[in-house]
Formats: structure tokens, C-alpha cells, sequence
């Protein structure tokens, strides 16, 4: 685990927007700015020799999409696919990739007094890929650093589609 998730100063930085969504009664942010579209779920082409998490790819107006399952990749009970069930689409340095997620809930304007550092819960927990937890109220929503997230995913290798 790096000092970074713990550094206050690294934790200000990501405050602005975020797209917050639900997976399993857990609600998570994503940085605004990386959200290209979000999509209904639609038939997915499985692709052979992927990690689990990976549902394989789709078409968007012509870009081969690798599709992410964020439920999956968490570790998480897997969920009928639903109606609310949609595929965030993000961009990952120069790549597009696709998360899905249980449902869409809004927009959070995260401002730098409402966030904490990642907790440390000691080394056999992956905290790596969350930036902080954002307090808005009685909520707390878990904020992800999509780089690491999608990065840890598949090291790369399943992105190149």
C-alpha cells in the first residue's frame, strides 16, 4: 500500500465532480472528467483467455470497447443484470473502456473539507485503487482512481482491443 492513498495532499487533489454509482448497497464516485457516456447494458462478445472481471467487448459507433465488470472485479455476489444496469464508459489514458455497474445515482460536487484519506486496513486489504471516501452527509462514497482500478484489472493486456 502506498503513503499516497494516506497523504492529505494527495487526497485534496481529486476534489471537483464526480459520477456516483451503486454496486451491491456500496455507493462509488468516479472522477466526472473521465465519464465519456453512460450506456445501457447491451449484448457483450466474450473474448477467450480474460480475467473473470473482463465480460469481453462491445461496439461504439465503430471503437472495439473492452467491458469491465466492476462487481466482479470487487469481489462482490454476482447480480441479475437489471434495467438500472448500465456501462459507465471511461477513458483510461488513450484507451476507452467500458464498467459495469448496478445503477447511475448522480452527480457529487466533492469539496476538499468533505474528504478523507483512504483508510489503512492493513496489508491483506487492496485499498490501492481508491483515491479517498467523500462525506456528504450521512453519506460516504468511496472514491476510485480509475487509472489503477481498470490498470490492475488486466495489466494492460486485455485493453489493447
Amino acid at each position: 500500500m502506498s503513503d499516497e492513498n494516506h497523504n492529505p495532499a494527495a487526497v485534496q487533489a481529486d476534489t471537483g465532480q464526480f459520477l456516483t454509482f451503486c454496486l451491491a448497497d456500496e455507493e462509488y464516485g468516479l472522477e466526472i472528467l473521465r465519464v465519456q457516456e453512460i450506456k445501457g447494458y447491451s449484448k457483450v462478445t466474450p473474448l477467450p483467455n480474460t480475467p473473470p472481471e473482463v465480460k469481453g467487448v462491445m461496439n461504439l459507433r465503430g471503437t472495439v470497447v473492452p467491458i469491465i465488470d466492476l462487481r466482479t472485479r470487487f469481489g462482490l455476489d454476482q447480480a441479475e443484470y437489471t434495467r438500472f444496469t448500465v456501462i459507465i464508459v471511461v477513458t483510461v489514458g488513450t484507451k476507452v473502456v467500458g464498467l459495469v455497474v448496478d445503477a447511475v445515482s448522480d452527480v457529487l460536487n466533492v469539496d476538499a473539507k468533505e474528504l478523507v484519506p483512504t483508510p489503512d486496513l492493513g496489508s491483506r486489504v487492496d485499498t490501492t485503487f481508491l483515491t479517498g471516501i467523500a462525506r456528504n452527509g450521512e453519506r460516504l462514497v468511496s472514491l476510485l482512481n480509475i487509472d489503477r482500478l481498470v490498470g490492475a484489472t488486466t495489466g494492460g493486456a486485455a485493453l489493447t482491443a
